[in-house]
């Protein structure tokens, strides 16, 4: 894809789904089996669906389509356990969540942090994860940069003008 072909925002989550095995929505269950499996080993299903604010049904659907990609083993009305590659993803899926939440905070976006993580971990590629988890780590070891940073922070409006890139 060339700069110049621009899409909606929906326009390149559909250009992306088409690359990828989980859709979101699996996405989301798969880091909340994962998060919540890993004292126990495994989840309740209406523990799944309490956790994800979503009735129980909608739970069973999805871990059903789960169930039939390999990533976890569950019986109706049972408890759900991740395959090796289901606790694989939920770990990365975890992880992933964790460097964006951290991210958001070092540059003080703390307002609705769990909405915004949410709606930017879907979207972003592992490399950029990636990157983004060596700017936490390299703000971590430079506690000095990161100072000048949030100093440098408070002397810059937040609206739009101070965003302009030109």
């Amino acid at each position: 894809m060339e700069n110049n072909e621009f899409h909606t925002v929906r326009g390149y989550q559909l250009l992306e789904q088409k690359k990828r095995i989980l859709t979101s929505a699996m996405e989301d269950y798969l880091e909340m089996i994962y998060r919540n499996s890993i004292d126990e080993g495994y989840i309740r299903m209406s523990t799944l669906a309490e956790l994800l604010h979503v009735k129980a049904a909608s739970a069973s659907r999805m871990v059903q389509r789960l169930g039939e990609l390999g990533f976890l083993i569950y019986k109706k009305y049972g408890i759900i356990v991740l395959s090796e590659d289901g606790k694989a993803i939920g770990e990365y899926l975890l992880k992933r969540h964790r460097i964006i939440e951290n991210f958001l905070r070092l540059i003080s976006c703390e307002d609705n942090l769990l909405q915004q993580t949410e709606l930017m971990e879907h979207d972003l590629t592992p490399n950029t994860v990636c990157r983004i988890n060596i700017m936490n780590s390299f703000f971590t070891d430079n506690i000095e940069i990161y100072e000048h940073f949030l100093e440098y922070q408070t002397t810059r409006p937040l609206t739009v003008s101070t965003c302009d890139y030109v």
